[in-house]
């Protein structure tokens, strides 16, 4: 566990030195988020029928989206890792005397972590001195934004074991972007990144239910915003913590499997 920790750590440092593109990725998603905001706006305002989430709590979905993107965004990846799989400099990585797996979970557990230190906190100080309705406010108590604080970071580690099966796929398929669009598009998609889960028809939303994608965004945000209850939240960490165990233990599996099976090339 200590070797994990100090990977943590490292990988935190060195990831607080990219100020600058954090910057532009802060400017980057600001934009982005005044114009989902504008879009759904004028959504709202033809709306045949009252849609299941306000615009009120759509908003603050939206700034939660762009300040944690990164703790959410499976596009978000360790270009490193696709280079060690495809070219065989895996052989290096089977030389360390600790596991694989926990290594580089590490790893992208910190890369995620100081992106979003350096980008969540102007996105959040702005957003909450918007005039309304474009504003981001606090939740409704202090319950509420403990169970927000704890889905988040549940949700974060959930992201980061289910993209672990990203990088354990290019043993297979030697396709970095090929996987990478296929996880992508998926986990975007179901976890309510580009149509949030409540406004789906019935019919996707049972489907994103039965799906981990959804515990790693759509349900933070929306317990922070209040269109999930409280008790409906804590259930929620429950089933975001089986999630986690069970692809954990499934991810550990599959590396282990197909470490069995690699074959490394060169001279």
């Amino acid at each position: 566990m200590k070797v994990y920790l100090s990977v943590l750590k490292l990988r935190l440092g060195m990831g607080m030195q990219y100020r600058t593109a954090a910057l532009a990725g802060v400017a980057t998603q600001f934009f982005w988020g005044f114009i989902m905001i504008m879009v759904f706006e004028a959504f709202y305002e033809h709306a045949s029928s009252t849609p299941p989430i306000s615009l009120k709590e759509l908003t603050q979905y939206i700034w939660l989206q762009q300040a944690f993107l990164v703790f959410v965004m499976m596009w978000f990846r360790d270009n490193e890792l696709f280079d060690l799989i495809t070219s065989g400099n895996i052989a290096y990585e089977l030389c360390r005397p600790n596991g694989l797996y926990g290594f580089w979970y590490a790893k992208l557990l910190a890369q995620r972590l100081s992106s979003a230190i350096l980008r969540c906190f102007p996105i959040l100080i702005i957003a909450y001195f918007l005039p309304a309705p474009y504003n981001l406010e606090f939740p409704h108590s202090i319950s509420a934004f403990l169970l927000f604080v704890s889905s988040l970071f549940l949700g974060l580690f959930l992201l980061v074991a289910i993209s672990m099966f990203l990088y354990i796929s290019v043993f297979i398929t030697l396709s970095p972007m090929g996987s990478l669009l296929v996880f992508g598009v998926l986990s975007e998609f179901f976890a309510g990144l580009v149509i949030p889960v409540p406004l789906m028809p019935d019919w996707l939303q049972n489907i994103a239910n039965l799906l981990p994608f959804r515990w790693t965004a759509d349900f933070p945000f929306r317990v922070y915003s209040g269109n999930i209850p409280e008790h409906e939240a804590a259930i929620g960490l429950l089933v975001q913590t089986a999630y986690l165990f069970v692809l954990i233990w499934l991810g550990r599996k599959a590396l282990n499997g197909v470490l069995k099976k690699v074959v490394v090339q060169g001279g």
